[in-house]
């Protein structure tokens, strides 16, 4: 009897000595990371290969076309101004005075043509009495004739100093456009980006083939919009009016919606970098220009096609677009199934078969120890 208990007891320390080797080396369970198959909306869209700019629908760099000194700069950057500002003069004293001078000698020309116009309709008065007079045979033909030649020759000379005031009229206006040429003016109601010159500095016009850098940057700060290059692979299936979501780098969690306003009519293709088409988008909301500034960094993203009330899992879920791995609580395991799938994105990918609506998928399947039937325990589910 006290064999047997022995045996009893040996038998007893070795299975707990098992056991205790088993509990102490068996491997601890995958913390993962699940996230709840669902029914959603998923969309196929295509995003731009590099960052793009917000820019403003108008934006001019403007520079005097003739070189000279800046006597008048009314304007500072940042100011608001409106269509037709003067926003710079050039020193033009001499050109205002060549118009002034340009001005009186057309009024003195427009007074000796009505003179000579006048004198043209005295003589045609009495060339036309002296004919009816010659009718009744009480003036010499030779009389007739002498004064209807000086009515003719003074009509003439009043034609001639008609034509005179024209020229005059143009050279006024000559003048008059060498002082707008040392004008610059807004082209639209903006603002003031910036401005290269001070007061009694010179500046002199771009020499052909050198650009420098203009006097005045003015650009519309109401009115904005997005361009960004998407790859020449994706560019063929977008088409003007899609909807847009767009994002920003300085609004970080908002986005905004918009439209596709213009595809570019050719491909960019800049050495060592990928075959880009530009893409424009224009924002839905009008308030949502309130807050922007031209020069942003962002993003467009162009929805292609959507789809609703489908079976869908985070893309981050998806193995090699065929593969998923299944979190089963009740034994704590990992299962890995085969799925077909539908539409794509960055966030969702539509399922059409291999998982069922609340069933819980793993999202970081790049742990090295998610496995088919591997023991695992539920980290967190994500929001």
């Amino acid at each position: 009897m006290r064999r047997l208990a022995r045996w009893v007891l040996l038998l007893l320390m070795i299975a707990a000595a098992i056991f205790l080797i088993w509990w102490t080396t068996r491997p601890e369970p995958v913390a993962v990371a699940v996230r709840q198959v669902d029914l959603g909306t998923v969309e196929r869209t295509v995003a731009n290969t590099r960052a793009g700019t917000i820019k403003a629908c108008r934006r001019a760099k403007l520079s005097p076309s003739v070189g000279g000194q800046i006597a008048y700069l009314p304007v500072h950057k940042g100011d608001r101004v409106e269509r037709d500002q003067v926003l710079l003069e050039l020193w033009n004293d001499d050109l205002k005075a060549q118009a002034v001078l340009a001005e009186r000698e057309a009024e003195a020309a427009q007074s000796r043509a009505r003179a000579a116009c006048l004198k043209a309709e005295v003589a045609q008065r009495n060339a036309d009495r002296l004919v009816q007079l010659r009718k009744a045979d009480v003036v010499s033909e030779e009389r007739v004739e002498n004064t209807v030649a000086e009515a003719t020759a003074l009509s003439a000379e009043c034609d001639a100093r008609r034509t005179e005031t024209q020229v005059l009229a143009a050279k006024v206006a000559v003048a008059r456009a060498n002082i707008a040429r040392t004008r610059l003016t807004a082209p639209f109601d903006g603002v003031i980006a910036e401005i290269t010159g001070e007061l009694f500095e010179f500046v002199t016009p771009s020499p052909i083939g050198i650009a420098t850098p203009p006097v005045i940057d003015i650009l519309e700060n109401t009115c904005f919009y997005v361009a960004a290059p998407i790859d020449e692979v994706d560019a063929a299936g977008i088409a003007v009016g899609m909807p847009v979501r767009l994002t920003i780098d300085a609004f970080r969690g908002q986005r905004f919606q918009g439209r596709v306003q213009r595809i570019a009519d050719y491909v960019l293709d800049i050495e060592r970098q990928a075959r880009t088409v530009e893409v424009e988008a224009a924002f839905d909301r009008p308030e949502d220009l309130e807050q922007l500034l031209a020069g942003y960094s962002a993003d467009i993203e162009v929805i292609l096609e959507v789809r609703r009330d489908v079976v869908r899992v985070p893309t981050e879920a998806v193995l090699e677009g065929r593969r998923v791995f299944v979190f089963r609580a009740d034994p704590g395991r990992l299962e890995a199934r085969e799925v077909r799938t539908g539409l794509s994105n960055w966030d969702w990918t539509e399922v059409t078969a291999g998982v069922s609506p609340g069933e819980w998928v793993v999202v970081n399947v790049d742990h090295p120890d998610v496995r088919d039937q591997a023991a695992a325990r539920r980290l967190e589910e994500r929001p």
